[in-house]
């Protein structure tokens, strides 16, 4: 049986560049449907938009589903674990979820009188401007939505099988500090943990522990964790802001024009 398992491992690494591969496809399509918003219509084009997303983000969320399947499988193959467990393939969102989202990522293409003191300032940019921010708003939330699905995949799969016993965050070097916060942590999350946290963009990953494994972090979280300890650690209530500052100086893999 294996006796330790790790955010840098082989196995973890390939699973999270396909699903960074899955990314890049869907954001591909998201953008391919961007013309179907017509300026000029929005109130005729937008809902024609919605359900071509949905339909989108119901197709990617099924194969991030599936690769965390295959993924969670091999982990449990490769720990050597006894008797059979199938994973709980967790469905696509709810229309109404990812319909929601969408709304939210568009909401500010509508047009408000310039009078009006609830505009906020992108409502009061040019209309190929809130284009652009509604695209990259809405790509986010599709990624989100389509990861969301994949990550549910391995925690149900660890709520359900009797041979799991944590999981663990894994965070990609380029990860905000928040991301890099909760990865240096390890396998503190048990099998009744509750959802993984996540903002629109974020690629972290679950990496699922079983009985008679350790989890060992990978040389950049233990990096992270030391600049945790050092820096934010004892400042209670302000350490997320003491370990980003604390990463923009220290981290070997700063996010891109942190310092």
């Amino acid at each position: 049986m294996a006796t330790t398992v790790s955010d840098s491992s082989d196995a973890a690494g390939r699973y999270r560049a396909a699903q960074l591969g899955l990314t890049r496809l869907l954001i591909r399509d998201v953008r391919g449907l961007r013309r179907l918003i017509l300026p000029s219509r929005l109130r005729e084009s937008v809902p024609d938009w919605l359900a071509a997303m949905n339909a989108v983000v119901e197709q990617y969320a099924r194969t991030s589903s599936h690769l965390a399947a295959d993924f969670y499988d091999a982990q449990r193959e490769a720990a050597g674990v006894p008797g059979v467990f199938t994973v709980p393939v967790v469905e696509p969102p709810p229309q109404e979820q990812t319909e929601a989202s969408l709304r939210w990522a568009t909401k500010d293409l509508w047009p408000r009188d310039p009078d009006d003191p609830q505009i906020t300032d992108a409502q009061q940019q040019p209309m190929d401007v809130r284009l652009a921010q509604a695209e990259k708003k809405s790509e986010q939330v599709a990624q989100k939505l389509v990861a969301d699905t994949g990550r549910g995949t391995v925690q149900e799969a660890v709520r359900q099988d009797r041979q799991a016993t944590a999981w663990a965050r894994s965070a990609a070097l380029g990860a905000c500090a928040f991301c890099k916060l909760l990865a240096a942590r390890g396998a503190v999350y048990k099998q009744d943990t509750a959802d993984f946290r996540a903002h629109d963009g974020c690629h972290c990953g679950v990496i699922p522990v079983f009985k008679g494994q350790q989890f060992e972090l990978s040389p950049q979280a233990r990096e992270w964790e030391r600049i945790y300890r050092e820096y934010a650690a004892l400042h209670s209530g302000d350490q997320l802001r003491r370990f980003r500052l604390a990463l923009a100086e220290h981290d070997s893999n700063p996010l891109p024009g942190s310092n």
